[in-house]
């Protein structure tokens, strides 16, 4: 089964870090993250751009509005995510508290729903 392991980090808790703190924890990341893939349970992995950088698309009654920025106004945001294979849940959870991000934000773990049997269910062709 696959979830997707959503990272939200705190910009001030980030900014807070002591001199060479973040290199050595995203440094930490991409060895876990090597052992993840060559244990067959990290999938993909990638890091968002600051989200100063964000749009938000809304269409209502046929217009489209853009906003500048993320959607959420929280003092955390979208960083990342990690897309993982697991067995269950309580794996998927064990996995995303192994991440430091956690400590410095949140770990939304979320079941990846299976597209194919959904565009079956709706008779979409494949």
């Amino acid at each position: 089964m696959q979830f997707l392991l959503l990272v939200y980090t705190d910009a001030e808790l980030l900014e807070a870090l002591p001199e060479g703190r973040y290199d050595t924890m995203m440094k930490g990341c991409f060895e876990h993250a090597d052992d993840l893939k060559r244990d067959g349970k990290l999938l993909e992995s990638q890091q968002l751009e600051d989200a100063k950088t964000a749009r938000s698309v809304r269409i209502r009654d046929g217009k489209t509005r853009v906003i500048d920025g993320p959607f959420a106004e929280t003092k955390e945001l979208l960083g990342g995510f990690n897309l993982i294979e697991a067995d269950s849940m309580e794996e998927a959870v064990r996995i995303a508290e192994s991440l430091p991000w956690a400590t410095m934000g949140c770990i939304e773990v979320r079941p990846v729903r299976d597209i194919n049997a959904v565009r079956t269910r709706v008779g979409a062709p494949a």
